[in-house]
């Protein structure tokens, strides 16, 4: 069973009286341990096909499925609760709060989960420590560089043992050798904890250690290049 599966995916937003469409018909499956990628130019539908798979939106027609669930009707408490169960998000900025720990930003998903304090940091540490900051879970966003910031955000990513990790342009902020570092991240995530990883990316480079790329145009998925 496809871990992600979309039928017939569409998403149209109003303009004043102009209608957008910016996904189309969209027809996508994804079994459970892969690595894909989602490439485009700007205004292909990039952002909103990985904000529809994070239940961050909701499409306008269409059947969407995670981990065998329908949840393209759901309800904005029961979206959340799908996304704190099954997906860790890592953004190009970070989003890290400037006024936390990166012990506390990781902890926070565990928070959500209600996990009692004792237990929260500890698995919080150990997400620190398998990503090489145990020295530095007591520094802020501000005390660490790009590279250690963004592994704070996937230390809290997989903290809560998800499915699916969603990463939207995870290097777009880093330079060439920190990306490479975080990529075979990704990899070590996928390979060996067996984490299904979608990334958006306007890097081919970046895109090539996923093993299959989603090309869209016009809110279409014009091809797929398959890596493996």
């Amino acid at each position: 069973m496809p871990i992600i599966k979309l039928e017939n995916i569409s998403r149209s937003y109003k303009n004043g009286q102009v209608v957008i469409e910016a996904l189309k018909n969209i027809n996508l499956s994804i079994e459970e341990g892969e690595f894909i990628s989602i490439m485009g130019p700007s205004g292909s539908g990039k952002s909103t096909m990985l904000n529809i798979i994070g239940c961050l939106d909701k499409p306008s027609s269409g059947t969407y499925e995670i981990a065998g669930k329908r949840v393209e009707k759901l309800g904005d408490g029961q979206l959340a609760e799908i996304r704190n169960e099954f997906i860790g998000f890592v953004f190009q900025s970070f989003h890290l709060l400037p006024d936390l720990t990166a012990l506390e930003n990781v902890e926070l998903p565990l928070i959500y989960r209600g996990l009692i304090g004792k237990e929260r940091r500890k698995k919080a540490v150990e997400a620190l420590k398998s990503l090489g900051l145990g020295e530095r879970i007591y520094h802020r966003p501000s005390q660490l560089s790009g590279g250690e910031q963004q592994r704070v955000a996937i230390a809290r990513a997989i903290v809560g043992d998800p499915k699916v990790i969603l990463a939207d342009e995870p290097t777009g902020a880093l330079d060439s050798k920190t990306s490479e570092t975080i990529m075979e991240i990704f990899q070590e995530l996928n390979n060996e904890r067996g984490i299904t990883i979608v990334q958006v990316t306007h890097e081919k480079s970046i895109a090539e250690y996923s093993k299959r790329i989603y090309h869209l145009l016009d809110g279409k998925i014009e091809r797929i290049e398959d890596l493996a």
